[in-house]
């Protein structure tokens, strides 16, 4: 099925079909989030994830947790945001193992250099992090066979996924490859690509899993068409960006960042949106040309064969990470249960 603005059509007829096919593709689709905070949003994480594991009625039942993505704080290796994540490793790997959930490292600093694969912290982390959990069956499964497994668990069974890494750097990849063979790897969208030849033939990359695009392709869909479905599957769309539409100066923004990350002298970047001073607001985010809604991944990007949709939100706080959560995963008459277990765990820090 093409992908399509809603109501473009003009002929009632057609338009019923293809609103009876978008509701049966709605019952046979699984998507998948990945979700921002794998080490900034450990104590949300901690309460939520048994909340979607005890309590599926409260979500979707179309939709499952791809990835948890994030960097510690002090982790050269890390780019996209400046990293405040002060979780310990280990439990934070230990909470993946036991939801199930595949952990991604986010290693996109851009600015690599060959002396900085030497890294002791960023190297302990892949050594942490390289195996997922493993099943009673010894058996690795990806993260595309995570719904059978949903619908027949094993209570004695722990379910085994990859962990994955996300990477901008060439060098760094070859490094880690080698090194660290176990990964999966997710091409980043630090890589700010908006040329959409330059995408294809990054999804063409045999190395990559997934590829993130620049937001700013979300919505040609004329040009989406025309994949063939296996790199359909590999194409991960960033749905909640506030950047500026217009921004021409978000490569500079993340290579700041990368500089920072990497301990280097420089001075903030200057943001050149011309909101800039009212930060991240969800609100705003909505009226963005490129904003992904959880009607438009229902009626338009699930019957299209898109399945992966990652939520940006590593620079954010809980509160506004929850609100994420109750928007594209949860039941609206179950969002204030949600919200209300989660708000009323005492070891929380919301704000």
């Amino acid at each position: 099925m093409k992908l399509s603005t809603i109501g473009g059509k003009t002929d009632i007829e057609v338009k019923k079909i293809a609103i009876i096919f978008a509701t049966f593709i709605k019952k046979q689709m699984k998507i998948y989030y990945h979700l921002p905070g794998l080490f900034e949003f450990y104590d949300l994480y901690k309460a939520f994830l048994p909340l979607w594991r005890e309590h599926r009625e409260y979500f979707y039942d179309w939709c499952e947790i791809g990835s948890i993505y994030g960097a510690p704080s002090d982790c050269i290796w890390g780019g996209g945001r400046v990293g405040f994540g002060d979780a310990e490793p280990r439990k934070v790997a230990e909470l993946m193992r036991e939801s199930g959930i595949s952990a991604r490292l986010t290693f996109s600093n851009s600015l690599i250099r060959e002396e900085h694969f030497a890294d002791a912290r960023c190297n302990k982390l892949c050594k942490m992090f390289e195996n997922g959990a493993v099943s009673s069956a010894g058996e690795m499964r990806a993260i595309q066979d995570e719904d059978k497994s949903r619908e027949n668990p094993d209570a004695n069974e722990t379910r085994a996924v990859q962990n994955g890494i996300i990477v901008h750097s060439d060098l760094l990849l070859n490094y880690i490859k080698s090194k660290y063979p176990s990964f999966y790897f997710v091409s980043s969208t630090t890589k700010v690509i908006t040329d959409f030849e330059q995408f294809k033939a990054e999804l063409d990359r045999e190395e990559f899993r997934y590829v993130v695009p620049d937001f700013r392709l979300n919505k040609q869909f004329d040009k989406l068409n025309t994949l063939t479905d296996a790199q359909k599957q590999k194409v991960e769309f960033l749905c909640n960006e506030c950047c500026w539409f217009g921004c021409y100066d978000r490569k500079k923004c993340y290579e700041n960042v990368s500089q920072k990350s990497l301990g280097e002298k420089c001075e903030d970047h200057i943001c050149v949106s011309p909101t800039a001073q009212r930060g991240y607001r969800f609100s705003d985010a909505m009226k963005n040309p490129g904003f992904i809604g959880i009607e438009d991944i229902q009626n338009i990007y699930a019957p299209a064969g898109f399945q992966h949709f990652k939520i940006e939100g590593r620079s954010l706080g809980s509160a506004l990470i929850l609100e994420f959560l109750l928007y594209y995963m949860t039941k609206p008459e179950h969002q204030l249960k949600v919200r209300e277990e989660i708000y009323l765990d005492s070891t929380l820090d919301l704000f």
